[in-house]
């Protein structure tokens, strides 16, 4: 499993960026091994977080390579104050079950992924 974490400060949104911000997460949801995605915002800093989750490198490398994405990272110095991201290979996830999380429970060791719908499926 791996995650992309987008951090941004923000500047000015226009009707193009909200347009394309759109586009991009729907595109996110269509691609083979998505699992979700999740915003956090920092109140001291300002700073935003989209962090999303999806089963394999190919599927993070179809999304970076969508289209629609390579339009909006060409045109993110309109909108943004600056941005930093973070690519990372999910080892494991747990918790106690009691919050949903896109990422489910996840153990690379045993290469399954268990959504929160407690459905287990091979890594």
């Amino acid at each position: 499993m791996y995650s992309s974490t987008f951090i941004f400060a923000k500047g000015q949104y226009d009707d193009e960026f909200f347009r394309l911000d759109e586009a991009i997460a729907e595109a996110a949801k269509k691609i083979p091994g998505y699992l979700g995605e999740e915003t956090w915002e920092n109140q001291t800093t300002g700073l935003i977080s989209n962090v999303y989750y999806l089963e394999s490198l190919e599927s993070l490398q179809a999304l970076m390579k969508h289209p629609k994405h390579v339009e909006e990272k060409r045109a993110q110095g309109k909108w943004l104050d600056g941005y930093q991201v973070i690519v990372s290979e999910v080892i494991r996830t747990y918790g106690d079950g009691r919050i949903s999380h896109p990422a489910g429970t996840f153990d690379v060791a045993n290469s399954s992924y268990m959504d929160s719908g407690a459905t287990r499926r091979s890594a």
